[in-house]
């Protein structure tokens, strides 16, 4: 998510009135993990990041950022491809190829340089193309907040990328690991703009945020109207 896109959403937020609660039906349970994901964040992720942040040099950060943003490519090229954008999904599909061998790897973004544009697509946002809607809004334990539809989207997700064919497991996970310590480094000091009950504005920054992904930016004028949720 880039700052103009961040920006967007907090304005959108604090103009908005609060979701209603049918969309999340499951809140006791919801607060209760939205808690515990508070403190492992704040004893074990942000400890880690703040970590790698001070230990890893601006060049080497950048060649990981890379890195794990080529692994999405595929991914990303995929829910395009089965959302009717034909040509964006090519695109990703020739950055992926691209960055993955005169990239070395990944670990240097060529395809950007060259014109190819990053996408962002995962396949809750296919079925939600679809016409799939997103169901009732859940936490996950060490995952935060999500839905029903993009909970079940996480399995074709993780089939889609690249990690899942690596056949060494010890491999795969420490490059799983790398890739969620990365992306919790790329966001420290966001939870500073919290403003009022924290658990609402995680929950409605994500709800909007999806929606976002969803119309590719095309905000609707009326955020408390989420058909999707009833």
């Amino acid at each position: 998510m880039n700052i103009s896109k961040l920006s967007t959403l907090f304005l959108i937020i604090f103009s908005t009135t609060i979701f209603s609660t049918e969309i999340d039906p499951f809140q006791e349970i919801n607060k209760k993990t939205h808690n515990f994901n508070i403190v492992l964040d704040e004893h074990l992720a942000t400890p880690v990041a703040r970590i790698y942040k001070k230990v890893t040099p601006d060049l080497v950060e950048k060649s990981i950022t890379n890195f794990t943003h080529n692994i999405e490519d595929l991914s990303i090229a995929i829910n395009n491809i089965l959302q009717g954008k034909i040509n964006n999904g090519v695109s990703d599909l020739l950055r992926f190829t691209i960055n993955s061998s005169l990239g070395v790897l990944g670990f240097f973004d060529v395809a950007s340089n060259l014109g190819f544009e990053k996408h962002d697509e995962d396949f809750g946002q296919t079925l939600a193309t679809w016409g799939v809607g997103a169901g009732p809004y859940i936490v996950l334990p060490g995952l935060g907040p999500s839905n029903l539809r993009d909970t079940l989207s996480m399995i074709p997700d993780a089939f889609l990328t690249p990690l899942y064919v690596i056949d060494h497991d010890r491999t795969s996970y420490s490059l799983t690991a790398i890739d969620i310590v990365e992306t919790r480094a790329r966001y420290l000091g966001l939870e500073s703009v919290v403003i009022g009950d924290d658990y609402l504005f995680y929950r409605d920054a994500y709800l909007q945020s999806r929606e976002f992904d969803i119309l590719d930016g095309e905000i609707s004028e009326e955020f408390d109207e989420f058909d999707d949720f009833d």
